[in-house]
């Protein structure tokens, strides 16, 4: 059987740049040669190559965090090519991107999240709207970013003008929502038609960070993760089948990871990242290992997924 020609696109301009080669490093060294030839290509400066390169590309695996990379940007780019790639299509990416619109639709499907605002411009000089509605403490981050970039738990008034200075540097829009103190969970799900939900991840930061954030996340031994988290089978059930919800209700194909805290026996989504990080010590690696398919499978499995589906352009 004829290889697979698989560009592996990694790197890009976000502030995830470096995140996403390590990222492609593993991946690339996972993937069984006698199945794949692979050619890296880098968007930041290689757009016009992979053009170039198109009708002789079969698929396109997808190692771009945050901007231009998880919003759908390089995803029409490639589908004006001709060329199918691993996970969310153009809109089910900017869906998810925006958490704005990601927590309006997670909440016209029922599904539960804390209260939140979009920041004015009034904002920064007069603060009492935002505390008046979400209250204190408040979680501040841009609307667009991955990795926790930009984020900032507010617990004094008087800290929340820097914290939403500190957002609008990485976004032109930033949202503020309440602060819901509990465990962080986090679920995978992989499928195209038929989604199926992988074991939870409980992920719990170092007592030196206040939240997951960026360094929390990439540090090594900076945060435990453990798989399956040790919830009962209740709440298991419900985070399960909210990730499914999650997934669906943002138009998302091939594969996601919701994030979601665990404050008593309530959850409350955060988030779904279109293209979880993909090393094998990565999160949604992890939990597919725990539920039987190795890294390699996984890889072989999510490309599979792209190629089910030739074109994309219904998101």
């Amino acid at each position: 059987m004829a290889k697979i020609r698989l560009a592996l696109i990694a790197g890009g301009t976000s502030d995830e740049r470096e995140v996403s080669l390590r990222g492609a490093a593993g991946v690339e060294q996972a993937l069984d040669p006698s199945k794949y030839e692979v050619v890296r290509y880098d968007p930041a400066t290689d757009l016009a190559r992979i053009a170039a390169d198109a009708a002789h590309i079969d698929a396109a695996f997808l190692l771009l965090h945050g901007v231009n990379g998880e919003d759908g940007t390089i995803q029409g780019f490639l589908d004006l090519l001709g060329i199918p790639y691993q996970g969310a299509g153009v809109l089910g990416s900017a869906l998810a991107m925006d958490k704005n619109l990601a927590k309006t639709l997670y909440k016209l499907h029922g599904l539960p999240v804390a209260s939140w605002v979009m920041a004015e411009s009034g904002d920064l000089v007069d603060t009492g709207r935002i505390v008046a509605e979400v209250g204190l403490p408040c979680v501040v981050k841009p609307v667009r970013q991955g990795s926790s970039i930009g984020m900032s738990i507010v617990r004094r008034v008087e800290q929340l003008p820097a914290a939403l200075r500190l957002a609008l540097r990485h976004d032109s829009e930033v949202m503020v929502e309440a602060y819901v103190k509990g465990r962080e969970l986090t679920v995978g799900v992989i499928g195209n038609d038929q989604v199926t939900a992988l074991p939870l991840i409980e992920i719990i930061p170092d007592a030196r960070y206040e939240f997951f954030d960026y360094e929390a996340k990439y540090q090594p031994g900076a945060s435990k993760e453990i798989c399956p988290a040790p919830v009962d089978d209740q709440v298991r059930q419900k985070a399960q089948a909210y990730a499914v919800a999650a997934h669906r209700s943002l138009q998302l194909r091939g594969y996601s990871r919701t994030d979601m805290i665990l404050s008593g026996d309530e959850l409350y989504l955060l988030e779904t990242n279109t293209i979880p990080g993909m090393t094998p010590t990565s999160l949604l690696p992890q939990a597919a290992a725990e539920a039987g398919i190795p890294f390699a499978a996984l890889l072989d499995r999510l490309i599979e997924l792209a190629l089910e589906q030739p074109t994309r352009l219904q998101g």
